[in-house]
């Protein structure tokens, strides 16, 4: 339960002081979503649209998957939460790809965040045998990638998600809100072209994911969009010979939800914020997303995120990754650097990451350690 309080005045200072500065931040039902699952992509400044092929594409663009390089592979991710706080909250990842011949694959993947253990209860008696909860949510997406071309492919995705984080009032009312979505993504990567001193390749990449139903806890309570996103991407790869690689990226991301445009007002008639429109449907909020800011084109601008990385790979077998990413000051202000390192060793690949804070803003992850590893089986393709 002092989890729970702590939690909940750090969000309730962080609103205080926003509220100052007219602060309208686009908001969405399972927001863990957003979170990036593996450590190779949170070293690169939480992108993955546009990098090389790896066993996290699922979440990034799995239109990836056709140019995986192992035709068999899994992997494992485990991400800590607020771990300054806490130390059972986090995020896991588990995925597993394979590839049905030259130019198709296949993959599946769960992602469950944990919020740990929540004591319940209303007197001080009450917490002498608390009632526990452990609210969670997770999602389970399943992925389909084909070769259109040699150097492009397309996927689409399904996805079931579950969202329980309704504690037990006592009236045995604290049932989960589920959805599912859909995605539809692509993928461009050229061939090796000669420079004068080096090769390169170029990539870019979309990912138009989470298209599905709002959620809705309650049969009288608030529907919430899910956390429908557009990424678009693009990088090179400085290929210096046959050991030394650099590759460079570049990511901007939206929410395809309506933003907060409806004032809430006072007993005065002052207006103290904004919400998002309650008579909105999915589709059309989509396209009414990208024109519905109350300060117009200039505030939707301000919706876009937008990240940069950098990869230095030796031998492929040896990696160093940086990145930043950026968020508005009046969309959530979310600023910070990235640092991770990466090796194989047979079979396994093993990546860290680790962020810094570059913004007012503390993130949640800040000075936190976060791992991944894959298993490749199978045979090379490429």
């Amino acid at each position: 339960m002092k989890k729970l309080i702590l939690v909940i005045v750090l969000a309730v200072a962080t609103q205080f002081t926003f509220a100052q500065q007219d602060i309208r931040v686009v908001t969405t039902a399972v927001p863990f979503l957003s979170i990036a699952p593996d450590a190779r992509s949170a070293a690169l400044g939480d992108q993955g649209v546009a990098t090389s092929s790896d066993a996290f594409a699922n979440h990034w663009n799995p239109s990836k998957y056709a140019f995986i390089a192992n035709d068999t592979g899994a992997a494992v991710s485990y991400t800590p939460y607020l771990s300054k706080l806490v130390n059972d909250i986090f995020l896991a990842d588990v995925t597993y790809y394979r590839a049905i011949d030259d130019r198709s694959a296949w993959a599946a993947g769960l992602r469950y965040f944990s919020l740990g253990e929540i004591e319940i209860g209303e007197t001080p008696n009450d917490f002498l045998n608390p009632l526990i909860e452990r609210p969670n949510e997770f999602v389970f997406d399943a992925s389909y990638a084909l070769k259109l071309s040699d150097k492009f492919s397309m996927a689409i995705q399904a996805s079931f998600l579950n969202s329980d984080l309704k504690l037990n009032s006592g009236n045995g009312d604290s049932s989960s809100a589920s959805s599912v979505a859909v995605g539809v993504s692509g993928f461009y990567q050229s061939y090796e072209v000669p420079y004068s001193s080096f090769s390169g390749m170029w990539r870019a990449g979309f990912n138009l994911s989470n298209i599905g139903p709002k959620i809705k806890y309650e049969d009288e309570g608030q529907e919430d969009f899910l956390p429908t996103n557009l990424k678009l991407g693009g990088g090179f790869d400085f290929i210096f010979d046959s050991y030394n690689k650099l590759a460079v990226s570049l990511e901007i991301n939206k929410l395809l939800v309506p933003s907060p445009s409806e004032p809430i007002t006072d007993s005065d008639g002052n207006i103290t914020g904004y919400r998002q429109p309650d008579n909105v449907g999915v589709l059309s909020g989509i396209f009414k997303s990208f024109g519905d800011a109350p300060d117009g084109f200039s505030e939707e601008l301000k919706e876009f995120t937008w990240a940069l990385g950098a990869e230095f790979m030796y031998d492929e077998s040896f990696a160093l990754r940086a990145g930043y990413f950026n968020e508005n000051e009046l969309k959530g202000a979310r600023k910070f650097f990235t640092l991770g390192a990466g090796f194989k060793y047979n079979v396994i690949d093993v990546d860290l990451s680790y962020l810094i804070s570059a913004g007012r803003v503390i993130n949640p992850l800040e000075n936190t350690l976060r791992f991944s590893l894959t298993f490749n089986f199978g045979a090379e393709r490429y």
